[in-house]
């Protein structure tokens, strides 16, 4: 166990079967990071709360598994989504380094069969329920290879998601009324996988959101967006977690240039940021930065009133 200061520890502790795990706390919040597979972060919350994040029963505690599991909690792929890269078995053990005050970095084994070589970097803020999520890929192999970092998370079932929506615009009426032909030009971006359904009731658009509500009797939904807003967040039993990631104008992005994607089904919510589409040069890396947070004792949201009222000022 390595103690920094009182109440801030990065320690190895068992986790629902696996013996060798990484707990980072700072007296405000905690995370658990596997070592045994992975890397995987498969648990987060208050002190006394509950895990925010959905853990797959049946495939906690396992190993060395020849085929990909999902067993919940943030992983790190690789996009564009493919049936091999992208599902390749993380099932081996993982290294880590102290990189800070409580921040680590877990390193599994290359994937030589692809050429590439991952690190996710978890760094606690000192204080306060912030945690920043750093996925860095480099191409070790011998040829160029075009990819994205993506980092899914799998939140635990029975709540809904928030996801902000750009301010409206009036339309200009009259050509003499506006001021350049953007005014005419769209300024959105919505991405929908063959799934969706425009009557599926999960879903809520509104003027300023996007509600996504996870249900335990339905099948998949997903949608993607640029999303320059900034933030998207997923309420759950009155514990509220923020994922919050920039965007760069004019940057290519996988699938039809979705920087934010969400996908539900009757297990879990899964919320998910992809990186920049680059080809990368032997001994190149690109990196995927996104940072979490959570909140306690928020109020059920219903409407956009609700939002502004209860989930706004926890974010300014």
């Amino acid at each position: 166990m390595n103690r920094n200061r009182k109440d801030n520890t990065v320690d190895v502790v068992e986790y629902r079967g696996w013996k060798n795990n990484l707990r980072l706390s700072n007296g405000d919040v905690e995370l658990v990071a596997t070592l045994d597979v992975g890397p995987r972060v498969v648990s987060f919350k208050l002190p006394g709360g509950f895990n925010v994040m959905k853990n797959y029963d049946g495939m906690m505690g396992g190993t060395g598994e020849p085929e990909w599991q999902i067993r919940g909690g943030h992983r790190f792929w690789l996009a564009p989504e493919d049936l091999t890269r992208t599902y390749f078995p993380d099932n081996r053990p993982v290294a880590y380094k102290q990189v800070g005050p409580e921040a680590v970095t877990l390193t599994p084994p290359p994937e030589t069969e692809y050429g590439v070589q991952k690190e996710m970097t978890l760094a606690l803020a000192p204080k306060g329920a912030k945690v920043t999520v750093t996925l860095k890929v480099t191409n070790i192999g011998s040829a160029p290879t075009e990819l994205a970092p993506w980092g899914p998370t799998v939140m635990a079932p029975g709540g809904v998601e928030i996801i902000p929506l750009p301010p409206k615009v009036p339309h200009p009426g009259h050509p003499k009324n506006a001021k350049s032909p953007a005014d005419y030009a769209p300024n959105q971006e919505l991405i929908l996988w063959p799934y969706f359904d425009f009557a599926d009731t999960r879903w809520t658009f509104g003027k300023q959101y996007a509600f996504l509500r996870q249900d335990v009797n339905k099948g998949p939904t997903k949608i993607g967006l640029a999303h320059r807003m900034g933030w998207v967040a997923y309420l759950n039993s009155g514990t509220l977690f923020v994922k919050r990631f920039d965007y760069r104008e004019g940057a290519t992005y996988p699938d039809r240039g979705t920087r934010y994607q969400t996908f539900s089904n009757e297990d879990m919510l899964e919320m998910e940021t992809v990186g920049e589409l680059t080809t990368l040069a032997p001994g190149q890396s690109a990196e995927l930065v996104e940072s979490w947070e959570l909140y306690g004792n928020v109020p059920d949201v219903r409407t956009e009133a609700d939002v502004e009222k209860h989930v706004l000022p926890l974010l300014s």
